[in-house]
């Protein structure tokens, strides 16, 4: 759909999109870019919530000189006025422009089909689909969050080349190389929040940021990163330890245990720290629950960072959308070296957990393995 030319503004306006990476939550990233006689006059891109939509900025940019312009915007113009700023298919009937390109449709009730229909209303010409793959592949977080209430979930393991995450002992630093590391920290900046289980924050008392942090706001409020989430059925974790001192904020998801009076004390001493503590009832923490309850709290996002048996949840659960998988050029070997995916739920051959939309690259000696469940 549309000309060659239309591509390459359309692939601008979705890099100016990307620039946003992690900063828009629970917002869409959003570029817009203004052409006229073949040339750009303004773009722009959404850069955090509450701010100037992406189109908005590209049209004050043009400074009155939209007139008879195309638009290339990567999602659908909002048409309503729920939210902090006016609607932007309004200031596009007034700016002149005669031809906007959409990548895809917004999936927002409160959207979904209407901008682009308002903007047809008033005699504006409007392209629907171009690079509409790579358009929802941007925004598979918010396209998710808006259309379930729940987080989009990527599942990241870094392993051996005969599967494994760690040796008998636990030693599990490094397996990859550094430019694999590199990307897991651009992974986690853009995501809302990073989740795994006592057992890997007591292995090695990791920070568990992303480096380097992006202040994004949370709830109005700035925050370096994105949050920490930490199966601890047992309220194990120790107060001193870096996750219940160094920002941002973590949680401990963990079991209640009514009238325990040595786990109130550990709870009164991390409250203390800032850490949040969210309780759930019975023997083990059901995910789908947990995704329910971090959906609610406006977290559109997930990556699971853990060890093998969280990693058997997540996927027994069934709430995960995406793994990454980097595996090293490695093999140590020994039945007791820890497996990539543990549990004890076997499946045959045909029911195995099946990938689509496969993504493969070197990265340095690394293979990096990307898939949607």
């Amino acid at each position: 759909m549309g000309s060659e030319m239309d591509r390459l503004f359309m692939k601008r306006a979705l890099t100016l999109a990307a620039r946003a990476r992690g900063m828009t939550s629970p917002n869409p990233m959003v570029g817009a870019v203004i052409v006229r006689d073949g040339k750009v006059i303004a773009e722009d891109f959404h850069k955090r919530p509450g701010a100037l939509h992406a189109e908005a900025l590209a049209l004050q940019q043009a400074q009155g000189n939209a007139q008879n312009a195309t638009l290339y915007v990567t999602l659908e113009p909002c048409c309503h006025k729920d939210k902090r700023t006016p609607p932007c298919t309004g200031i596009i009937i007034e700016s002149g422009i005669k031809r906007v390109f959409v990548a895809m449709e917004d999936p927002n009730p409160k959207v979904a089909g209407k901008g682009i229909a308002e903007l047809r209303k008033h005699g504006i010409a409007v392209a629907v689909g171009i690079m509409e793959k790579r358009a929802k592949e941007l925004n598979e977080s918010y396209i998710k969050f808006i259309t379930t209430g729940m987080p989009f979930v990527t599942l990241k393991v870094a392993m051996t080349l005969d599967g494994k995450i760690a040796t008998p002992e636990g030693q599990s630093k490094w397996i990859t190389g550094e430019r694999a590391r590199k990307i897991v920290h651009e992974m986690r900046s853009g995501v809302d929040a990073l989740l795994t289980a006592i057992g890997t924050v007591k292995a090695d008392d990791p920070s568990f940021t992303a480096r380097p942090g992006r202040t994004r706001k949370v709830k109005d409020q700035q925050t370096q990163g994105p949050r920490r989430i930490i199966i601890d059925s047992e309220l194990e974790t120790p107060p001193d330890y870096k996750v219940c001192s160094v920002p941002p904020e973590t949680m401990l998801v963990t079991r209640k245990m009514t009238g325990n009076a040595a786990v109130q004390q550990r709870a009164g001493i991390l409250t203390s720290k800032g850490v949040k503590i969210l309780e759930y009832e019975g023997e083990r923490v059901d995910l789908k629950w947990l995704m329910k309850k971090l959906g609610d709290d406006g977290v559109t996002s997930v990556m699971i960072e853990g060890g093998a048996s969280i990693n058997a949840s997540a996927l027994n659960d069934g709430i995960v959308d995406k793994v990454v998988f980097f595996i090293a050029p490695k093999i140590i070997g020994n039945k007791d070296s820890v497996p990539a995916v543990g549990g004890h739920l076997l499946r045959k051959l045909e029911d195995a957990f099946r990938l689509h939309d496969l993504h493969v690259r070197m990265v340095g000696a690394d293979v990096m393995v990307e898939g949607y469940l």
